[in-house]
């Protein structure tokens, strides 16, 4: 059992489609944080973690500089998704940057749950930085031992 990563896919097959998804991925790549103003405004992508343990999922994700009022959560059709945005602290017009490696921008991360999490019993917090989703998993899906009966 294991969660995965959710791509938003479209019904139909298109070239087209295909054309703006690379041509998508080709901007971000190229407007990196140091690249200009453009830049620093772009998406970013959250660093994020997932452990299994026989009674539970545990993902965590590094949100540094946030607060929990930034951050949304929401579980549709067995997809956890995150959404937030990480805000500048203040914008002055006067300032020059000599190293900018910190990413700032709305962000959005989406899973596809395996069938035996109970997304009724998923639950959050936010402590330091970190957001911690812990997913309870369904009975059925733990691990148990099985007895065996000798014969004769």
């Amino acid at each position: 059992m294991s969660i995965t990563r959710y791509t938003r896919r479209s019904p139909v097959f298109s070239p087209w489609l295909e054309l703006e998804d690379m041509s998508a991925r080709l901007n971000r790549l190229f407007s990196e944080p140091g690249s200009g103003e453009a830049a620093r405004k772009n998406f970013w992508t959250p660093s994020v973690n997932v452990e299994e343990s026989n009674e539970e999922l545990r993902l965590t994700a590094e949100l540094p500089g946030m607060n929990i009022d930034d951050v949304e959560i929401e579980v549709e059709n067995n997809i956890l998704s995150l959404r937030g945005e990480k805000k500048e602290e203040e914008e002055k017009d006067d300032r020059k940057f000599h190293v900018w490696e910190r990413s700032y921008g709305r962000f959005e991360r989406s899973f596809t749950l395996p069938r035996t999490v109970k997304p009724d019993g998923i639950s959050a917090h936010f402590r330091d930085g970190i957001l911690h989703i812990v997913m309870p998993k369904a009975p059925e899906a733990k691990s148990r031992k099985i007895s065996i009966k000798a014969e004769g």
